[in-house]
């Protein structure tokens, strides 16, 4: 049967609209600040793009990449009104020192939506080490898209975490020099605030477990970050991890930092908690200047 033409060019129209909604790359015009512009950029459903920002230097680059991983919650209705992550003084912070910078939203989350793929469970039999691989198979996928892009270095990606990404990003320690140079986690973990209560955490000993596994792979150096008082997770119970993440071999740089606000652990999400983070962030880049040239 042959279509009439104003059907077959309605539907080509339909058809090209819906490739054109899910092309990866930028959405839109660059702004303000730091050449800000959405993109769209890949996650383990094909159909189903992840929403980002990207934030750059000016001029053409190439650039160094550093991605930042926003942080998650197990309360669905939390996830779905969840805006879009932007972290504008931490991306502001690279972007000074020459590095491109890109926060995508994952899969679950606000405006991208989709299945959430990083469920650990319930509280009492939570699988942290699979909701951690998830969070990591996001933020791999994001990263190495961008890292294929003209403007960007191949080579010595930053990766920051922070809560539930920077528990992704510790699954992703295994990611030797030609994907990650440094790994920064914020107060990485999952299963904090355990029934909303502070400094209750769900299975910690399960965590304690996940944690000493991805260690055991690590070849990434990781700068570990806390604030005094973060009541998710607490500097006290972060060096339990961070003990547990070492057993393997994994090199880690633990600091706490003073408190910030009212809870310290959305301390990478204000100018304020940037601020007081400034040098450990500025050691950690030194030690991947380093690392890159002694390779």
């Amino acid at each position: 049967m042959r279509l009439p033409k104003t059907l077959l060019a309605l539907l080509m129209l339909v058809i090209f609209s819906g490739q054109t909604q899910l092309a990866y790359g930028p959405q839109g015009a660059e702004g303000e600040p730091n050449r800000e512009q959405p993109w769209l950029v890949p996650t383990p459903l094909a159909d189903h793009p992840a929403r980002a920002v990207l934030y750059r230097p000016p001029g053409d680059g190439p650039f160094h990449l550093a991605v930042i991983a926003h942080a998650t919650t197990q309360n669905v209705l939390r996830r779905a009104q969840m805006p879009q992550p932007e972290y504008r003084a931490l991306a502001a912070f690279f972007v000074a020192r020459g590095y491109a910078v890109l926060v995508s939203e994952r899969l679950g989350h606000g405006g991208t939506g989709g299945t959430y793929l990083e469920d650990q469970g319930g509280c009492d039999e939570a699988d942290y080490a699979r909701s951690g691989r998830a969070t990591a198979d996001q933020i791999l996928l994001a990263l190495e898209f961008l890292q294929k892009q003209p403007f960007i270095r191949p080579e010595g990606a930053v990766l920051i975490g922070h809560s539930a990404g920077g528990w992704g990003a510790l699954a992703l320690a295994n990611e030797g020099p030609k994907v990650l140079t440094a790994i920064i986690a914020f107060a990485p973990g999952r299963g904090g605030h355990a029934n909303d209560f502070e400094n209750r955490y769900c299975a910690p000993h399960t965590l304690i477990a996940a944690a000493e596994t991805f260690g055991k792979a690590a070849t990434v150096p990781v700068t570990w970050l806390v604030a005094a008082n973060d009541t998710y997770f607490s500097p006290e119970f972060s060096k339990k991890l961070v003990e547990a993440f070492r057993t393997g071999g994994a090199r880690v740089d633990f600091r706490v930092l003073p408190a910030s606000g009212g809870e310290g652990h959305w301390l990478p999400e204000s100018e304020g908690g940037v601020k007081l983070a400034a040098s450990e962030l500025d050691r950690a880049l030194k030690g991947q200047v380093s690392a890159a040239r002694k390779r």
